[in-house]
């Protein structure tokens, strides 16, 4: 089947949490009912390996896993973005992986090394896109300390078609938007919460975690901001404001933990986190989760 990939950029991208067994190896399988029910409701791409999925606790052969699992599990019924990063090698052969697998497209991380360089961080997407057999990219920047100049030299590389915006600066958004290809889809890239004010400069479509627990309400926001009711979707992202700040408790280390935790919840175990993730919530953390899901008729 195909897919509208600008389509699916401006909508949704549902990131997908990398389920463990008691033994505290993958379990693919425990992300069934998860993408079912996401796709459902009506995310419009699936990701798999993003930061949400524990990507930088993963060995490259446990993302390459996933990201055929999770292609099989999604079986054409969405375009699937597959997450792609960390040393050059290891981020060559999970593009390799991931195109073999029908990813539709790759989400590069941006380099974690100590000593990146912008011209540097050029060359690293110019080598994984080309591994990637020339799979439509989106670029995953958190940091937007490179400055424009350097984000255009990023959005100019063949094969880029879109930004995940992951920095709360919706200024300089609006300032790399108007540099760069129009063509370009500029996601937001902090989840509901953020959606509203990066809209408003021009970004498109969030990324989400909350879609592994309540998708119905990510879509709803997403209807609300694509209809421009910036009304209904701040009131919308009242509703589960709650859910986004115990994730962004410990230094955002309780980010992956909250999300397993209301899985867990919900009769849908995925397993713990791997450090240096905390896990699990504390008392008060799990009362203020289990307050926010029985509010919400979740459990």
């Amino acid at each position: 089947m195909t897919h509208d990939l600008e389509k699916a950029l401006r909508g949704i991208s549902g990131i997908l949490v990398t389920p463990y067994d008691r033994q505290g190896e993958i379990a693919p399988d425990r992300l069934i009912p998860v993408i079912d029910r996401a796709l459902g409701a009506g995310v419009h791409m699936p990701v798999v390996n993003g930061n949400t999925g524990e990507f930088y606790t993963l060995t490259t052969d446990e993302a390459c896993t996933m990201v055929r699992e999770v292609a099989a599990m999604v079986d054409s019924r969405a375009p699937l973005l597959a997450g792609v990063g960390r040393g050059i090698r290891d981020a060559c052969r999970l593009a390799e992986a991931s195109a073999e697998a029908g990813a539709a497209a790759l989400m590069i991380h941006q380099p974690p090394d100590p000593f990146v360089s912008p011209r540097g961080t050029v060359a690293y997407v110019e080598k994984v896109a080309k591994a990637g057999g020339g799979l439509p990219v989106m670029l995953y920047l958190r940091n937007d300390a490179i400055g424009t100049d350097n984000i255009k030299a990023l959005c100019d590389l063949p094969g880029v078609k879109g930004v995940k915006w992951a920095t709360p600066n919706p200024l300089k958004l609006a300032t790399a938007i108007a540099a760069c290809d129009p063509s370009i889809v500029w996601v937001g890239g902090l989840a509901e919460v953020w959606a509203p004010p990066l809209y408003a400069v021009g970004a498109r479509g969030f990324t989400s975690g909350l879609i592994n627990v309540w998708p119905e309400r990510s879509v709803a926001i997403h209807a609300a901001l694509d209809e421009g009711d910036y009304e209904k979707a701040n009131t919308l992202i009242a509703g589960m404001r709650a859910f986004e700040d115990i994730r962004a408790e410990e230094l955002n280390g309780t980010n992956v933990t909250g999300v397993k935790a209301a899985l867990q919840a919900l009769g849908q175990d995925c397993g713990p986190t791997r450090p240096p993730s905390a896990w699990p919530l504390t008392d008060a953390q799990q009362v203020k989760l289990d307050t926010f899901l029985e509010t919400n008729g979740l459990i």
